[in-house]
């Protein structure tokens, strides 16, 4: 079954300091700002926070669910996924490790009882 941009939704919005904006036709989750979640016009990839240093690792690792950035997004921490090549679970994984990289570590820990 393919993730939806509904089911992100339901999880980003529990996450603390998340607001939801539409930015040049595209759903967009941020903390102060900083982007971690993106979704292409058409709904079927999501780009999402990433250490930069590993992105070409996951995506030669598994190119038929990740790919790179577009080029103007190449200078930040991001990389992309086939919303139709993961499953709730890792979607849940993936949401989350990006809102990580975006709020304080205490506000993660409080939240993920870290």
């Amino acid at each position: 079954m393919t993730v939806t941009v509904e089911q992100v939704r339901r999880l980003a919005k529990t996450l603390p300091r998340t607001e939801e904006a539409l930015v040049r036709d595209s759903v967009r989750f941020r903390v102060r700002g900083i982007v971690y979640l993106s979704f292409s016009r058409d709904e079927t990839l999501m780009g999402f926070a990433y250490p930069k240093e590993e992105r070409a690792a996951l995506v030669a690792a598994e190119p038929d669910r990740f790919l790179m950035p577009l080029a103007s997004d190449e200078r930040f921490n991001w990389v992309r996924v086939r919303l139709a090549a993961i499953d709730d679970d890792e979607m849940r994984e993936l949401v989350l490790d990006a809102w990580r990289m975006v709020v304080p570590k205490r506000v993660a820990a409080a939240h993920l009882g870290d």
